[in-house]
């Protein structure tokens, strides 16, 4: 029989070499603190110029605004404490009741037809067609534009008296004038310009129309519905976030609506807001007070009331939207 074959012995006592730098050693709780305290304070250097500018361009002035709101300050005198009289004096104004009235119905009428126009455009342009990048440009282009004063301006001629739509009315045999000039078409003038900067709601509907999976529309072919059915039970619940987003977004800047309305209704002196104040909506109003008239402590409350308003419609659209947003997940 052949003999064993046996290994050599391993040699007794043997240890790994140490790494050619020495051991490892972790570092200490007190170096650790040293370390994270650095690391905070340069990340706080690089939020200084945020921080500095959140303090002293929005927490400050908001702050200050809030003070004022309760005292009589016409920004050349001291203010002067005189408790809620700002807000009993507002609540009793009829301009202030009209301003209201004007910003609701410019909210209620042009935030859904702007909207709309936003989706049906969007709906357009999902579509496969040559020049697509060309016409979502070009319709993107007046959210760029439109808030400026000089397209204020411009749609304040077009719509002047034997202006554009005033000379394309005629031609159809009505005989209104021009809308500018006119207490009751004023606003309407408004709405048409808020509507023609539908750009911005429209790229965001297209992004989510973009997500809607095509199986869906395929599926729908076979079981034979039509369009209206597969848009109304198809495309609206999937895009319902994205719907949601855009009404909340749009309804705040419908509130805030300011520098169109000033400059469509005339600008400074006694019609700073439109003719018999057609174009008082609420920030024009809050303007007047504060720098035409000098009540920048009766301005003030208006603001923190206007601020108070939109908190609550924005917390009825959240609220509101459990009933109609349908999210990924299945849940509302």
């Amino acid at each position: 029989m052949g003999s064993a074959v046996t290994h050599a012995p391993a040699l007794e006592g043997r240890t790994d070499p140490e790494p050619r730098h020495g051991p490892v050693k972790s570092p200490r709780p007190a170096e650790l603190k040293r370390r994270r305290r650095r690391e905070n304070l340069a990340g706080y250097l690089f939020m200084s110029p945020w921080i500095a500018g959140f303090l002293l361009l929005t927490a400050g002035p908001m702050a200050a605004s809030l003070y004022f709101a309760f005292t009589d300050y016409n920004l050349f005198d001291a203010p002067r404490w005189i408790g809620l009289d700002n807000f009993s004096e507002m609540f009793g104004d009829p301009r202030w009741r009209h301003s209201v009235r004007i910003t609701l119905w410019y909210v209620v009428v042009g935030t859904p037809i702007k909207l709309i126009a936003a989706l049906g455009v969007a709906l357009l342009l999902a579509q496969k067609r040559r020049g697509q990048a060309f016409y979502r440009a070009a319709f993107y282009a007046p959210s760029l534009i439109g808030a400026s004063v000089s397209v204020a301006i411009v749609w304040k001629a077009i719509f002047s008296d034997d202006a554009v739509v005033d000379r394309t009315q005629q031609l159809f045999g009505i005989d209104a004038g021009g809308w500018t000039g006119d207490p009751e078409l004023i606003i309407y003038s408004l709405v048409a310009l808020t509507v023609w900067q539908f750009g911005a709601p429209m790229v965001i509907f297209l992004a989510g129309l973009k997500q809607v999976p095509r199986e869906l529309y395929e599926a729908a072919d076979v079981d034979g519905a039509g369009k209206l059915r597969q848009f109304w039970n198809i495309t609206l619940p999937m895009i319902s976030p994205v719907l949601f987003f855009n009404v909340l977004l749009e309804t705040i800047h419908s509130f805030q609506i300011f520098s169109s309305a000033y400059i469509v209704g005339g600008g400074a002196g006694g019609n700073a807001c439109g003719p018999a104040d057609g174009t008082m909506v609420y920030t024009c109003y809050l303007y007047v007070q504060g720098f035409e008239n000098s009540r920048m402590g009766l301005a003030s409350a208006m603001a923190w009331m206007l601020l108070v308003a939109v908190a609550l419609v924005t917390a009825v659209l959240f609220w509101s939207q459990k009933r109609w947003v349908h999210y990924e997940e299945g849940g509302r």
